[in-house]
């Protein structure tokens, strides 16, 4: 490998908004989630709701009826 163009390859911590933590190594620091394996509902087998970043609105909008 050729020195000095890799970005540094450190620990980081992964953090769910479940609350879950994971530690583990990247080249980025300090990784924030919406969903991962301990509150996803494939992996827990608990169906719920999952609307990231209003998705249903914004198709509701682009493609709803028009008045």
């Amino acid at each position: 490998m050729k020195k000095g163009i890799h970005p540094p390859y450190r620990e980081t911590v992964i953090k769910c908004a479940c609350g879950a933590e994971y530690r583990t190594r990247s080249t980025k620091e300090n990784l924030k989630v919406e969903i991962c394996s301990a509150c996803h509902p494939l992996f827990t087998g608990k169906h719920k709701f999952v609307d990231s970043g209003g998705r249903i609105e914004r198709f509701q909008r682009k493609y709803g009826k028009k008045k």
